[in-house]
């Protein structure tokens, strides 16, 4: 029978991150949240702990775990404030991950220690006004001229690209036209290396969302931007088809995401049901509040089940595509679930900003729809069953 428990290694990682969430982040999520302010303290005290670096190898100054270790530390973090789990999920999965995955040896050599160690951020440019998803709206260019890539465009919703500290971001562009044997044409999109010193490029201000407040997010423009033509990352054309890959991975990593926002909100309302007092009794002696909560419990637990199988399935070197996308869409719904739930379960308490039921609900919507919509993900398993 397969073991679902973690090996002492794993169990230990994650028993220190949740203590490191529960004693240093959740006492400042709140303030963060409020004022919009990104944690450079705890992103800072994150680099320290080796969490930027755990998939990746010691030579690249990782720290030689695996993508499951990155998993479980998102976990337990998105279980008391989302906004920090998705600055070192996008650090590492969309800043990192596609320079290990496709980069060379030098721009392995010149970016991986920076972005492993948490001295530096990267982030990853894909989405457009007018694309995402469909790749084929990509309006974003890049020519050749002299031994340098030109690129020209602008990207919507960027994870992490305009910190302090943010040195790296990843543009996919469309860099040449292929002609298909209908006769009609197809963009050849690749994706390049651009610094964020580079003169051209500019982070917008940052949005105004409605949740993952302290997570920095910004539409980028790039004008007339040059950086060298070995900029390029992965194979000319390959761009768009490396980055799914990156996101198959990514689902994994958001799955466990949403478990960790889905757990908080059970722990949240379990403890507020023993604790709030109705008609003489604590609320959670009446059984409408221990069924919602019993649910609540069960949803968490399916969908660390789920996302616990993805990994596995990645590091056994199996097709985990489906089970991702299962993972990512089971969990994201458990997310939200969850919140709605413990919101309804702290009543008017619920809806006060400063109750983390509160956040989790505002901040959950987005697991349905960032790096893969519900949509999206239905799409995908629907297509896996030959549909």
């Amino acid at each position: 029978m397969p073991d679902f428990q973690l090996e002492e290694e794993y169990q230990d990682l994650s028993d220190t991150v949740r203590e490191f969430a529960d004693t240093v982040i959740a006492p400042v999520s709140a303030k963060h949240d409020e004022e919009h302010t990104f944690p450079y303290e705890i992103q800072k005290q994150m680099a320290e702990m080796g969490l930027f670096g755990l998939p990746f190898p010691e030579q690249y100054g990782g720290m030689d775990g695996d993508y499951f270790a990155l998993a479980l530390a998102l976990e337990q973090i998105a279980r008391v404030d989302q906004s920090v789990a998705i600055t070192l999920e996008a650090g590492v999965s969309l800043g990192a991950m596609p320079v290990y995955r496709f980069g060379t040896e030098e721009q392995k050599q010149e970016w991986l220690p920076q972005l492993a160690s948490g001295q530096a951020l990267g982030a990853f440019g894909l989405t457009e006004p007018e694309a995402g998803s469909d790749a084929g709206g990509t309006k974003t260019t890049a020519r050749l001229e002299n031994g340098e890539w030109v690129i020209n465009g602008a990207k919507e919703f960027i994870t992490n690209s305009g910190t302090d500290i943010t040195r790296l971001v990843t543009v996919t562009a469309v860099t040449g036209q292929e002609e298909r044997p209908d006769g009609t044409v197809k963009k050849e999109i690749s994706t390049i290396l651009v610094p964020t010193d580079t003169p051209g490029f500019e982070a917008r201000p940052a949005y105004n969302k409605v949740g993952w407040n302290a997570s920095d997010t910004h539409p980028l423009s790039l004008s007339d931007v040059r950086v060298p033509e070995a900029n390029l990352l992965g194979t000319r054309g390959r761009g768009y088809a490396n980055f799914l890959s990156i996101l198959d991975e990514g689902r994994i990593a958001i799955a466990a995401l949403a478990t960790g926002a889905a757990q908080g909100c059970v722990e949240y309302a379990t403890q507020y049901a023993k604790e709030r007092q109705a008609f003489g009794h604590n609320i959670g002696s009446y059984q409408a509040i221990q069924f919602k909560i019993a649910r609540m419990a069960a949803r968490a637990h399916t969908a660390r089940l789920a996302y616990y199988d993805a990994a596995a399935r990645m590091l056994a070197g199996k097709p985990f595509k489906t089970e991702a996308a299962i993972a990512k869409m089971v969990a994201g719904e458990a997310a939200m679930d969850n919140a709605r739930d413990a919101t309804q379960v702290f009543g008017g308490y619920g809806f006060m900003n400063e109750f983390p039921v509160a956040r989790h609900y505002r901040d959950s919507k987005i697991l349905e729809v960032g790096e893969g919509t519900t949509e999206v993900q239905l799409m995908l398993i629907a297509r896996s069953l030959g549909l």
